[in-house]
């Protein structure tokens, strides 16, 4: 059966926003900075110029996600941006690999504020205050109170300093809860909920932060593989559920097909209060491989329902509606999937 049109995934705010979103930084001085981070973290570090800012994915000997952070290269090293994660567990990874030969020094964790731009409702693009800054740069405004742009995004870099006189920081700030709707409409992973130790980059949605052309680095080999053999199990998917429902659907809670075989799992879920006073229920969930070409899964571990059940609305398992989220880079080789 086809899915509905989910106008809610077109949701904008009514004006221009911005997030705002605890971050930090960890600073890595000297000439081996870049090689170091360049076997630490999935992306080519290493031929980076001064002023560049890369994506990249922080991961284990087994390509599960211990981050997601900004590499900040300058003349003398480079910042470590860490947006999602634990921020000291990672410091202490790098540590130990560090060797007395090695001339890098690594800093303390410094907490930091980025401050990401949200389109509003009649507004072509969300990145107009920052245009003269090109994705994939960065660049100091204010040495004095450390805020930086990078692309489209401002980086308060020193605790305690105020709300910069920017367009960008005069924007009104999402709440809590248009926040996480933002989120899960672009398919942000979040820790712990979708980046964890179960989960590899190409899982979700992250190919863009991965190098599989650079030399070795910690999880290559089992990226290369799980490229090379398409072997990408589950994917990230964001659902929704129609209205009518009379049960509400919960992270944690099991997927499965119309014909009972399990799909996967809820790792996120929204309730979104609707003005009419109806609750619009929609979240993230991992979806695994057998059924990425589904329109529909069922919530909840009960077995079966057949097909006029599902037309009739007569299951009472939550009917969730799938899409690929707005932010999704498909997994590399044959894992691509609607």
């Amino acid at each position: 059966m086809e899915a509905p049109t989910a106008s809610c995934w077109e949701w904008r705010p009514d004006q221009p926003s911005r997030i705002e979103r605890a971050a930090a930084l960890v600073r890595l001085e000297g000439p081996d900075a870049l090689r170091v981070l360049h076997g630490q973290s999935s992306q080519a570090i290493d031929p980076a110029p001064a002023g560049a800012a890369l994506a990249t994915c922080l991961i284990s000997p087994t390509a599960r996600l211990r981050g997601l952070a900004q590499v900040l290269v300058d003349a003398s090293g480079a910042w470590l941006l860490i947006e999602a994660g634990d921020a000291e567990a990672v410091r202490t990874s790098l540590d130990r690999v560090l060797f007395p030969a090695d001339r890098v020094e690594l800093g303390p964790v410094q907490p930091a504020l980025l401050i990401t731009p949200v389109p509003g409702r009649r507004e072509t693009a969300p990145t107009g205050e920052l245009e003269p800054t090109s994705a994939g740069s960065w660049q100091v405004l204010d040495a004095g109170a450390a805020i930086w742009q990078l692309g489209a995004q401002l980086l308060i870099a020193k605790a305690g300093t105020a709300t910069p006189a920017h367009p960008l920081a005069a924007r009104p700030q999402l709440s809590a809860l248009e926040q996480e709707r933002w989120r899960i409409q672009q398919g942000w992973p979040s820790t712990p909920s979708e980046l964890n130790d179960d989960t590899n980059p190409f899982e979700l949605g992250l190919t863009d932060r991965v190098s599989l052309s650079k030399g070795c680095y910690v999880g290559q080999e089992t990226l290369a593989k799980l490229a090379t053999y398409d072997g990408v199990k589950q994917q990230l998917r964001r659902w929704w559920l129609p209205p009518g429902a009379t049960t509400a659907p919960a992270a944690g809670q099991p997927l499965r097909r119309h014909d009972g075989e399990r799909a996967g799992m809820i790792t996120t879920a929204l309730a979104w209060p609707e003005p009419d006073g109806s609750t619009l229920w929609l979240g993230l969930a991992l979806v695994r491989r057998n059924a990425l070409e589904q329109d529909w899964l069922l919530a909840g571990d009960s077995g079966a329902d057949t097909e006029s059940n599902m037309e009739a609305n007569t299951t009472s398992a939550p009917r969730l509606a799938l899409s690929k989220p707005d932010g999704f880079v498909d997994p590399p080789g044959g894992g691509a999937q609607r």
